[in-house]
């Protein structure tokens, strides 16, 4: 009996973020890296990895995870605090963004697969052999090694640092709709949470704030539910016609590249797949998270914006009439965006220290860390001088919707569409069928014209924002994109 007690806790906690964890759970918990060999957004299994389909040398069979929990790590990447501002995208783009969501959830969920096809090549007896093991050998195959790997650094980069700014605006929208009558501007809020965030800069692991950031986002999940739950309650009130069916060219630009951030998640899934027991299930398992996640947020954003309407608030819960219950839940909320403020701070600072100042012959700058493995002082000023850059970017640019529009049609897009539709068609288009290539093509051509249209509006709205102008001069978009609440 204690033995299948102690089992089934042990197989609980493995869908825990495990830095401080036991060898069997470890892996369990995909989502940023502090490996040297790997450096993407995923924990490595020492570096190691099966060779083939069926050859699971390398990987201890007690490191592997199964289809469930590989799900989780899906489901916990693209189901995450973008969710909060997809009534807002209702209302910016009516049934359009409804639709828009659908579809780049299943495109995003085809180059996902694609991505990790590319990890394969068949042998001399038509076996298929993984000859790649992360999304920077692929991209060092299909661009070179000169400029292929440093393309994609810089993009997880760019989209760490930009997400790391969009939780402290979060917070600080977060906070001001809680309480709108106390003398403390948005920037002073910003502030305010900047505070509990130095910490940062002395971290070198995630073990101390892994566990909490676990907890924090199964209540943030709890709280989408009860959110959804109030608004079916007020199933009477629902304001249908409100609900644009024309498309407006100013503001579904950066709607759709809020909607493509939020299913950023191809950075990680090769090595998620690398270590899954079954591979086979791998397709099976990309197909039900992303319906799911599109069924989820589709009826989250519609459902919430039919609840308020036209006053729908760019983060959702600042919508919620009853004071006691919007600032219980909106402090969660703070609580869950400052917790998972380390994970993309970390990556991003890994990340900078492997191309600039690892020990190896060509780091450009000394290493970071003493003779006794310690942060050296300057190491520290650096790190908390990049954490008062986001929030001096997140003061100076607060304004959330817009910033997601414009990391996903950046960095969104290239990670999520073009990039891997290009590196399929350079890598199988020997036994690519024509449809294959042509939807390769068709990804590739609408990940291209999303980047450039997306960007361009969202520039526009940031730069009319910041005057504060109006952020889209279209009569038909009556409701700017607007700065806090």
């Amino acid at each position: 009996m204690s033995y299948s007690l102690s089992g089934a806790f042990r197989w609980a906690r493995s869908f825990c973020p495990t830095f401080n964890a036991t060898k069997e759970e470890k892996l369990h918990f995909v989502k940023y890296s502090s490996s040297e060999n790997e450096k993407e957004l995923c924990e490595l299994t020492n570096g190691k990895f099966p060779h083939s389909e069926s050859d699971e040398v390398g990987i201890d069979p007690k490191d592997q995870i199964n289809e469930w929990q590989a799900a989780w790590n899906i489901t916990n990447a693209i189901q995450g605090m973008v969710i909060v501002s997809l009534p807002y995208v209702v209302l910016k783009s009516g049934y359009w963004a409804v639709v828009a969501n659908v579809l780049v959830a299943g495109i995003c969920c085809y180059t996902g697969k694609i991505l990790v096809d590319c990890l394969y090549e068949e042998d001399e007896h038509g076996v298929r052999v993984r000859v790649r093991k992360s999304y920077v050998e692929v991209a060092d195959f299909a661009f070179g090694s000169v400029i292929g790997g440093r393309m994609v650094y810089v993009a997880q980069i760019i989209e760490l640092l930009m997400t790391c700014i969009l939780y402290m605006v979060l917070s600080g929208d977060l906070i001001i709709g809680s309480f709108p009558n106390l003398p403390v501007d948005l920037s002073s809020w910003i502030m305010i949470s900047t505070a509990f965030l130095i910490p940062c800069a002395f971290l070198q692991s995630l073990r101390s704030v892994s566990w909490s950031s676990f907890w924090c986002t199964v209540a943030h999940l709890i709280i989408n539910a009860i959110v959804l739950i109030f608004c079916i309650t007020k199933a009477a009130q629902w304001k249908v016609k409100e609900v644009k069916v024309h498309l407006d060219i100013w503001s579904f630009p950066i709607c759709l590249g809020i909607i493509v951030f939020s299913y950023t998640s191809q950075i990680f899934v090769p090595t998620l797949e690398g270590n899954m027991v079954d591979k086979s299930k791998f397709s099976c398992m990309m197909n039900w998270t992303h319906f799911a996640a599109a069924l989820f947020k589709s009826l989250f954003g519609y459902i919430g914006f039919l609840t308020w309407g036209s006053a729908t608030k760019e983060v959702i819960t600042n919508n919620i009439s009853s004071e006691i219950f919007k600032i219980i839940i909106n402090m969660f909320l703070v609580i869950k965006a400052l917790f998972s403020y380390p994970l993309p701070y970390y990556a991003a600072v890994e990340l900078i220290d492997t191309a600039l100042f690892s020990t190896g012959g060509k780091a450009v700058f000394p290493s970071c860390l003493d003779d006794k493995k310690a942060l050296k002082v300057w190491a520290v000023a650096l790190r908390l001088g990049l954490v008062l850059a986001t929030m001096l970017m997140a003061i100076f640019v607060p304004f959330f919707a817009l910033l997601m529009g414009l990391i996903g049609s950046f960095t969104g897009t290239m990670l999520s569409l073009v990039w891997p539709s290009y590196f399929h068609l350079y890598i199988k288009w020997r036994t690519l069928r024509w449809y294959s290539k042509a939807l390769d093509i068709g990804v590739m051509i609408l990940g291209f014209v999303c980047c450039f249209v997306g960007m361009y509006y969202s520039g526009i709205a940031l730069y009319q924002a910041i005057r504060g102008l109006p952020s889209t001069p279209s009569p038909a978009s009556h409701v700017p994109f607007h700065k806090g609440v």
